[in-house]
């Protein structure tokens, strides 16, 4: 298992445990509840505990009692995770393609990005957002969330450093082969 760079290294790609990542933030690819379930969600919020639930309710309640809808994000405290903070923002359903899909993709990794910068993080580490149960294609995902992260970072100073961490060898390739982060 080896890490890929892109962009003077601002760009990291690399397979592991997105919850064992030292970084500014992590990204949590969430579902709208905010409450935790299945995949990167539940494995963050297992590994970060109870302090991060109790946002995630605080957030419920105060801003957003429908939900958190598809495309926005939002800022948590890391809790027991080596991040200081985890950004948890909710990806699209997979629907063919011609339901905003790509557009509300772009805008997880967007929004992700701008709170990252808000907050001048230096660092922050994204999961494949809804390439799991919501059945996004991986390699037009892949095409996606690097064209976004590109065109932002090369007009922000923060975050210094991008890393893509993927749960599979196999999903680290799938993405090497799709991204657009060609200097």
């Amino acid at each position: 298992m080896y890490e890929v760079f892109y962009l003077n290294k601002r760009i990291v790609i690399k397979s592991g445990d997105i919850t064992h990542e030292k970084c500014s933030v992590v990204v949590n690819a969430a579902n709208s509840t905010l409450l935790g379930g299945g995949g990167v969600d539940g494995a963050i919020h297992r590994a970060g505990g109870v302090e991060i639930l109790r946002e995630c309710q605080k957030i419920r309640k105060d801003v957003f009692p429908d939900g958190l809808p598809t495309g926005y994000a939002v800022m948590t405290t890391g809790g027991n995770l080596p991040a200081s903070h985890v950004i948890h923002t909710v990806g699209p359903v997979w629907k063919g393609g011609d339901s905003g899909e790509p557009e509300a993709l772009s805008m997880c990794y967007f929004n992700s990005l701008k709170i990252a910068s808000d907050n001048q993080f230096t660092s922050i580490a994204f999961p494949a957002i809804s390439t799991g149960v919501y059945g996004y294609p991986r390699d037009k995902a892949a095409a996606i969330a690097s064209k976004t992260v590109k065109k932002y970072i090369l007009r922000k100073e923060f975050p210094v450093t991008v890393i893509f961490v993927f749960f599979s060898e196999t999903d680290k390739q799938i993405f090497v082969q799709h991204q657009l982060f060609e200097d």
